[in-house]
């Protein structure tokens, strides 16, 4: 086998995992009925606009339906005398059925729409609660781009049912109906022409039906690859930029472009070659119509028609409106696929178990009211092992425990386990052994929301929302305490920093904070912990993107914070835990070093490596320092 083929075999072996990644997998359970049941409970609250949408559409069939008739009457009384005067009258009585179904289809629509907008929210805010309600772990394994294409795309897709009038398919089945019946009693022999062309049309519907289904499937698996694509371009632009990836970037999206299209492009031609059947036969039948007719006036004798032509123009009317209807069916068929692919996939969501924080805060117990109770250990970590996957573990057997007040230093190589302690305390994730105790009781015996009221975390990658300085302080929330703001920004030293700005603490926030800078983005995620009046503290490595001088004024912002509460600090760099009342060294998940600054340096061993290591190079970054200062001095 040639270098080219071998390469050529694991390009498709790559892109069929990137596809399963991307949940681009054919879902080939198809419930039709199933899924309409289980759109039913968004639907029935606004049940009322739809039920009265659709009487109106009865109504609306019934007035179109008798247009044909009208003309007859007229048509076949104009030879009689007064004919003139009887097509005055059936033309007002024409016109004004004309004037009231179109009256009608306004407040039809209406309806219809705004029940389906209606219920659309509701399906949309049901995906988005049930993304509330599962584990860290449920997104570790999910593209974010596929959860929005869920609570985006796939949801329209079912809005599109009420916006585009799919639902108008009961008025096309009541106008066949009527219209079959009509048929019959005009002239029964002509309507055996109509009716002799609707197996071939339901035969080759159903033909194209699987195919439709599965043409719609991977429109919306192909949408969801490429929100995922964008939502990682745009997230890492600055990379992209950076390493000089933009011609990469585009070649990929062509290429993900490219399959979206060719999805669109199978749909397109299976819609359109079912319309163009329909509209052929449909011809076709009118054309037989007007031969029979040819044929029995000529059995009957020249000159004597064997069809009035009143009854002739109605009943073509009638065969068009026949095969209208049936076209209409085929097109709202096709819409009726795209949503309940949408909607396969959203209760393809909504099914998962993984992950479900539900079910276990119904197994948990509600902690009492006095907790945290006079427990002298904050928390504890007591022969704790943990693993993201299988047969990899992070954590190995680890035993850690900090008293009320104390202030604890995670310290170690990136990977030895520091972020993680974190995770495990806040049940972000669950120890595979061992047990995790905030104030002597085991975390998984505690249900999620009560157990994080006791911590507030500081990020190293802080996330402001948009709003203001102090509505981020305030955690988002739209009732809160201003004083307070004020009061934890001045006792971080940082409310002056804030008020010097324009509209002072009411200034504005770009999306994700974008205008301001590290350090002041880490200030406001300080000040938003305090806000909550935590009994512990974490600190996930919150001076690791900023400068020397931002990081010492944020150093003494974190002194201020810690006094009083427990306060779990995780660092790399060394001298910013240097008073810790612990430092507990981490390597490859085990605890190997525990004490203050002084007896770890003096034991001589990771942490004094890792110390000196760092003060080598801070000493060197001021010698580069202080040689580039004499450099520009001397020019």
């Amino acid at each position: 086998m040639s270098a080219a083929s071998r390469d050529g075999r694991k390009a498709t072996r790559a892109e069929r995992a990137l596809a399963k990644f991307h949940d681009e997998e054919d879902l080939e359970r198809v419930y039709d009925w199933g899924l309409v049941a289980r759109l039913w409970p968004y639907v029935r609250p606004h049940r009322g606009r739809l039920v009265g949408s659709l009487v109106l559409l009865v109504v609306m069939s019934g007035l179109g339906l008798a247009r044909p008739l009208i003309m007859r009457a007229a048509l076949d009384g104009f030879q009689q005398p007064g004919g003139a005067e009887r097509i005055v009258h059936y033309g007002f009585g024409l016109a004004a059925a004309i004037v009231i179904e179109q009256g009608l289809a306004f407040p039809q629509m209406v309806w219809m729409q705004t029940a389906g907008a209606s219920a659309m929210a509701d399906l949309r805010l049901a995906v988005f609660r049930f993304l509330h309600t599962r584990a860290l772990g449920f997104f570790d394994t999910r593209p974010i781009g596929r959860l929005v294409t869920r609570v985006t795309n796939d949801v329209d897709s079912i809005g599109e049912m009420f916006g585009s009038g799919a639902l108008n398919a009961v008025g096309d089945l009541v106008r066949l109906v009527a219209i079959v019946a009509i048929m019959l009693t005009l002239d029964w022999r002509m309507s055996l022409f109509a009716f002799a062309l609707v197996p071939p049309i339901a035969l080759f519907v159903n033909l194209t039906r699987g195919r439709m289904r599965t043409a719609y499937r991977q429109v919306r698996a192909k949408t969801a690859r490429m929100n995922a694509f964008l939502n990682e371009q745009v997230s890492g632009i600055a990379v992209v930029q950076a390493f000089a990836r933009e011609r990469r970037s585009q070649e990929e999206f062509d290429v993900i472009n490219g399959d979206y299209r060719a999805a669109n492009m199978r749909a397109i031609v299976i819609e359109a070659a079912v319309d163009a059947a329909i509209e052929m036969i449909g011809s076709v039948c009118i054309a037989s119509i007007l031969w029979y007719v040819g044929t029995r006036a000529r059995a009957a004798g020249i000159g004597v028609p064997a069809v009035e032509f009143g009854t002739l123009f109605a009943f073509v009317a009638y065969i068009d409106m026949f095969f209208g209807p049936i076209r209409d069916l085929s097109a709202r068929y096709t819409l009726v696929q795209s949503a309940l692919s949408g909607a396969e996939r959203i209760f393809d969501l909504l099914d998962t178990k993984e992950g479900d924080l539900r079910d276990e805060a119904r197994a948990c117990e509600a902690p009492p009211a006095s907790w945290p109770s006079g427990e002298p250990t904050a928390f504890e970590l007591d022969h704790v092992t943990f693993a993201y996957k299988p047969g990899v573990p992070v954590l190995r057997g680890v035993s850690l425990a900090a008293r009320r007040g104390e202030t604890i230093a995670l310290v170690g190589p990136t990977g030895s386990g520091k972020s993680t302690i974190a995770s495990l305390l806040l049940r972000l994730y669950e120890a595979s052994e061992g047990q995790v105790r905030v104030f002597g009781r085991d975390v998984a015996s505690l249900e999620r929301t009560r157990l994080r009221t006791q911590f507030a975390v500081v990020p190293q990658d802080v996330f402001l929302f948009p709003g203001s300085v102090a509505s981020n302080v305030a955690g988002g929330a739209s009732d809160f305490d201003r004083d307070k703001v004020r009061a934890v920004l001045q006792s971080i030293g940082a409310l002056e920093l804030f008020e010097r700005r324009h509209e002072g603490l009411d200034a504005s926030v770009a999306e994700r904070g974008a205008n301001f800078s590290a350090g002041e983005r880490q200030l406001i995620a300080l000040a938003r912990a305090l806000y909550r009046d935590p009994a512990i503290l974490v600190l996930d490595e919150p001076t690791a993107n900023i400068d020397s001088d931002t990081e010492r004024r944020l150093q003494q912002a974190m002194d201020a914070a810690a006094q009083g509460r427990t306060a779990l600090v995780i660092a790399h760099r060394l001298s910013t835990i240097r008073d810790a009342d612990r430092i507990v060294v981490l390597q490859h998940g085990r605890v190997v070093e525990s004490g203050a600054h002084e007896e770890l340096i003096a034991v001589g061993g990771v942490y004094a490596r890792l110390y000196r290591l760092q003060d080598a190079r801070r000493e060197l970054e001021r010698r580069v320092a202080a040689t580039l200062d004499a450099l520009v001095t001397e020019e």
